[in-house]
């Protein structure tokens, strides 16, 4: 018989705050977490702004020495993880650490010090790089360094699907719980590829707005959108086996109940207009949650504020819900925090969990005037509250990777 599995730690740092209770609360709020990049010199780039983390005193947090022995998403990761463990007050000294895994995701990795140690291999001859460069930018080594730093044995692994790395993540991790393979799951994605060169590999895609207006940058379905904004962050979620979980007295934010997966197999950029690939991935999480399409109340969309993947999610949400489609509500968060890569379906994960527990709808900001094709119940510029049993959280990346994974409220 499968298990259940449910959420019991939080932890992210994000464009929008550091810890997840500042986060969601200006989220709710509606904050602009965009604004003109800060990190480093932006004078001779056509791309300005970006989602960058605000006030965090890293060299503190960390130490001079140990912060020169990982790259920046790896501190991002830990840092959420810390968090997210010391939410769940899991008590690892009389916990079987061999049933504790990791499954942490992130898109790019370690591309800052991939970028530094190039400069400094032609400057100085690459047998003058760091030795740290190669366990500093490795994807896997932010799975690893947090199962170090909490001895944890069981599988501990890193989903590389693009932007649906953290999604992926989750889900795998939510299966290996249901189906026996673990108890506990330390699981999320972390990305901080918000540097010279990440930006502009972007820009030149033309994936990205060249605006350089913080308000009107990001705006999810709207007619003039042109582009998403980088962003940087990590999220942490703990999931826990439902017996485990109430044994110990842990506090339960909702339940993970279902989990859908596809490709595309049709461009590596660019979404099947048809969007089938992204149509299946959610029927997909609802079937597996024994649920039909219309007990799903919310969509925390993907919603990059691209012209290809708002037409085409939306269309996979029609084709997905059909009827059903525009009585439900759909945001897109990415209008507050920017496009926060593979670590943005962790960080979403939260919002539509979140939103089954306090019974609140995030909002899209900043878009005001929808295209003619996004034309589905979009809650726009201010959230709401509203009952929300079952929301869904959308994440689809290059390649052509779908994912999809779905919470209840949870009612014991």
């Amino acid at each position: 018989m499968k298990r259940r599995v449910v959420v019991t730690g939080l932890g992210a740092i994000s464009p929008i705050g550091n810890d997840v209770k500042t986060m969601w609360q200006h989220a709710k709020q509606g904050m602009n977490g965009i604004d003109f990049i800060k990190g480093f010199d932006i004078e001779g780039n056509q791309v300005k702004i970006g989602g960058e983390i605000k006030d965090f005193d890293f060299v503190g947090y960390f130490g001079r020495k140990q912060i020169k022995r990982m790259d920046r998403f790896v501190q991002l990761g830990l840092i959420a993880t810390k968090e997210a463990m010391e939410d769940s007050k899991l008590d690892l000294e009389n916990e079987d650490r061999d049933r504790i895994g990791v499954y942490y995701g992130s898109g790019i990795g370690g591309l800052g010090t991939i970028a530094k140690e190039e400069d400094k291999g032609q400057a100085r001859g690459f047998d003058r790089v760091s030795p740290y460069f190669i366990p500093s930018a490795i994807i896997n080594i932010a799975a690893g360094q947090i199962a170090i730093e909490y001895g944890l044995n069981g599988m501990a692994t890193s989903a590389v699907t693009a932007c649906a790395s953290a999604t992926n993540s989750i889900g795998d991790a939510f299966r290996s719980i249901r189906d026996g393979y673990l108890d506990v799951v330390v699981t999320g994605g972390t990305e901080a590829s918000l540097i010279p060169l990440g930006l502009g590999g972007f820009n030149v895609m033309q994936a990205l707005n060249r605006s350089n207006d913080p308000s009107n940058a990001s705006i999810p379905f709207d007619k003039n959108r042109s582009g998403f904004v980088m962003g940087e962050g990590a999220g942490t979620i703990v999931l826990e086996e439902y017996e485990h979980a109430i044994n110990r007295g842990a506090t339960i934010y909702a339940e993970i109940a279902g989990y859908g997966a596809t490709c595309d197999a049709y461009h590596i950029t660019g979404p099947d207009p048809e969007a089938l690939g992204a149509m299946k991935c959610m029927l997909q999480a609802v079937t597996d949650a024994n649920l039909k399409p219309e007990d799903v109340d919310y969509i925390n969309a993907h919603g990059t504020s691209t012209p290809l993947n708002d037409k085409t999610e939306t269309l996979a949400i029609k084709k997905a819900f059909k009827e059903h489609a525009y009585k439900l509500n759909v945001s897109s968060t990415k209008s507050m925090t920017g496009h926060l890569l593979g670590a943005s379906g962790a960080v979403e994960a939260i919002f539509a969990l979140l939103a089954t527990k306090e019974d609140f709808i995030p909002p899209t900001i900043n878009t005001k005037e929808l295209a003619d094709e996004c034309d589905l119940n979009y809650t726009l510029t201010n959230g709401i509250t509203k009952n929300v049993d079952v929301a869904i959280s959308n994440s689809l990346g290059f390649g052509g990777h779908n994912a999809t994974i779905l919470f209840k409220k949870y009612r014991g």
